[in-house]
């Protein structure tokens, strides 16, 4: 089991797209699954995991972008977005969030 960080980024837009109770579902989904996600090339090790909950359909997916620091055991939710908000953000601009957060890697 991994200990869970989020970015104040991610703290800030989980209740857009979650109850508590969603939010710690997933949570302790990828903190048991912390490589779950597909790996973001140019990203600095970034992951992105497309993520439905039960009775929501393809719309109410969303997108949860994270990074893994293995050694520490650490497991750091960057940032969250809905599946029609956008396709895909840019690698440079996640390798520069995940390098704030202190969790880039080359």
């Amino acid at each position: 089991m991994f200990t869970l960080i989020e970015s104040p980024l991610f703290s800030r837009q989980w209740p857009d797209y979650w109850t508590e109770d969603e939010k710690g579902i997933f949570m302790a989904f990828l903190a048991s699954h912390p490589d779950a996600g597909n790996v973001i090339p140019r990203s600095g090790g970034c992951r992105k995991i497309r993520w439905s909950m039960e009775g929501r359909g393809k719309s109410g997916s969303v997108r949860v972008i994270y990074t893994t620091q293995l050694k520490c055991g650490a497991v750091v939710a960057l940032l969250i977005y809905g599946k029609s908000a956008t396709e895909n953000i840019p690698a440079h601009i996640l390798y520069k969030i995940a390098k704030e957060m202190n969790h880039a890697t080359h």
